[in-house]
């Protein structure tokens, strides 16, 4: 939606059904998809594209996984997909984005906040890409979040994580504050926990159209 409100045209691809993508959706492994890109001209569906952006499976680098190991003594073996997305990315010859947790092993990235566009969630997620990125002033946080469940914070901010019950809220008030945390308005609860505010990407892809605008008019 970020890239969306930015300017540009978008085609989403995942390998899990969306039924609540707002845009045009392909169903499908994304390593593979950009492998078809790559063999047919950085063609996928009719669409020639002028960016991409990538979110490889960030269960690997999150920090939850330390979580889950002190509680069940083991945490489920993810793949690393960064370095052979990023190699991908880099075969298109396209500008392109890769999006992850903070641990995740990206190239010279930049680091974006809730709190830098207003929300109520922190969310830090890292941008790699080769094109020129810049960030916002992070300023330090004085406002402690809650750990998952456990309610919000004297400032109304709230984590964001898992599909289960928040201290002192019904079913359909966390939905809405999930919601209005994120900027959301059209994600289910499992959807919000895995998604990133649309915020980030508008930000990312205002960048990303101004530079592209330069290149055409040169």
């Amino acid at each position: 939606m970020g890239y969306h409100r930015a300017g540009f045209e978008v085609v989403g691809v995942d390998i899990e059904p969306q039924p609540n993508y707002p845009f045009e959706f392909i169903q499908g492994d994304a390593i593979e998809t950009l492998k078809s890109m790559l063999r047919n001209d950085n063609q996928i569906a009719g669409h020639t594209f002028d960016a991409i952006h990538a979110s490889p499976p960030c269960q690997r680098y999150s920090g939850i996984q330390g979580l889950a190991v002190a509680r069940n003594g083991a945490y489920k073996e993810h793949a690393d997909l960064v370095g052979p997305t990023r190699a991908l990315l880099q075969a298109t010859g396209l500008p392109y984005v890769i999006e992850n947790v903070v641990g995740a092993p990206l190239n010279n990235p930049i680091t974006l906040c809730g709190s830098m566009f207003g929300l109520k969630v922190y969310r830090h997620r890292l941008f790699e890409s080769n094109m020129y990125l810049f960030e916002q002033e992070h300023e330090p946080h004085d406002d402690q979040t809650p750990s998952a469940g456990n309610g919000i914070s004297p400032k109304g901010f709230i984590s964001i994580c898992g599909t289960g019950g928040v201290r002192g809220m019904k079913a359909k008030e966390i939905l809405e504050y999930w919601r209005m945390a994120m900027g959301i308005d059209w994600m289910n609860r499992a959807e919000l926990a895995q998604a990133i505010p649309p915020a980030f990407t508008e930000f990312i892809g205002q960048q990303l159209m101004e530079q592209l605008s330069r290149k055409v008019s040169a």
